[in-house]
């Protein structure tokens, strides 16, 4: 039977609030809004602590299924 790798959820949703950030970071560039530079770094910020913790549980699971 073929394994499948898959990716958990927090990753995924971690790299789309950085990307969304990103987004709003560069809005703010473009408008000029402090409060959207900040908003949008804060949100890359999440986004990264977001994913780091899907990798964390990603690689506790590998752990748990090789011994």
């Amino acid at each position: 039977m073929k394994e499948v790798n898959t990716m958990d959820s927090d990753r995924i949703k971690g790299k789309i609030k950085q990307v969304e950030g990103k987004l709003i970071d560069a809005r703010g560039d473009l408008t000029g809004k402090s409060t959207d530079n900040i908003k949008g770094k804060e949100m890359q910020v999440e986004g990264k602590v977001q994913e780091l913790y899907g990798r964390a549980k990603d690689a506790a699971r590998k752990v748990l299924k090789d011994n």
